[in-house]
C-alpha cells in the first residue's frame, strides 16, 4: 500500500484574518505558525507547503506578559566590527509593530527553504485595514 501525498494542484489555500488586539505575542505567534504550516489540514505533509494565508491586523495592540515590555531587547548584528544593534521592545512596538509579529512567527517556522516559503504567506498590518479584500478572507478566532 502506498502513501498518499497531495499534488501542488490539489492544495487549496484559504485566507484568514486574525485580530491581534489584546492577544499575547507568543501564543498568537505559535497559533499562526500552526496555520501557516498547514498542521490542521487533513492533507498535511511535513515536506510540502499545505498551509493557508494569514492576515494579522491590529499588530500595534498586542501585549506581552510580565516584565518583558521593560526587559525584552531585540538584537541584530550588521556584520561590521562593533556592529551590534539593540532596540527595546517598547521602542520597536511604537516604530514597527508589524516586524515584532513577523519575527515571532517566522522564528517558529522551519529554518529551511520550505519555512521561508511558508513565511511569505504571512501578512501583518499595524491597524485594522488591509488590502486583501479581493481574496475574501474569513475571520479566524484563535483559542
Amino acid at each position: 500500500m502506498s502513501s498518499y501525498f497531495p499534488k501542488q494542484g490539489e492544495i487549496v489555500r484559504k485566507w484568514y484574518v486574525v485580530d491581534a488586539s489584546g492577544r499575547t505575542l507568543g501564543r498568537l505567534a505559535s497559533q499562526i505558525a500552526h496555520i501557516l504550516m498547514g498542521k490542521e489540514n487533513p492533507k498535511y505533509t511535513p515536506f510540502l507547503d499545505t498551509g493557508d494565508h494569514v492576515i494579522v491586523v491590529n499588530a500595534s495592540k498586542l501585549r506581552i506578559t510580565g516584565m518583558k515590555s521593560e526587559q525584552k531587547v531585540y538584537q541584530r548584528y550588521t556584520g561590521y566590527p562593533g556592529g551590534l544593534r539593540t532596540e527595546e521592545f517598547k521602542k520597536r512596538l511604537e516604530r514597527r509593530p508589524e516586524r515584532i509579529v513577523e519575527q515571532a512567527v517566522v522564528r517558529m517556522l522551519p529554518k529551511t527553504k520550505l519555512g521561508r516559503q511558508m513565511a511569505t504567506k504571512l501578512k501583518v498590518y499595524r491597524g485594522e485595514k488591509h488590502p486583501h479584500q479581493a481574496q475574501q478572507p474569513a475571520t479566524r478566532a484563535l483559542a
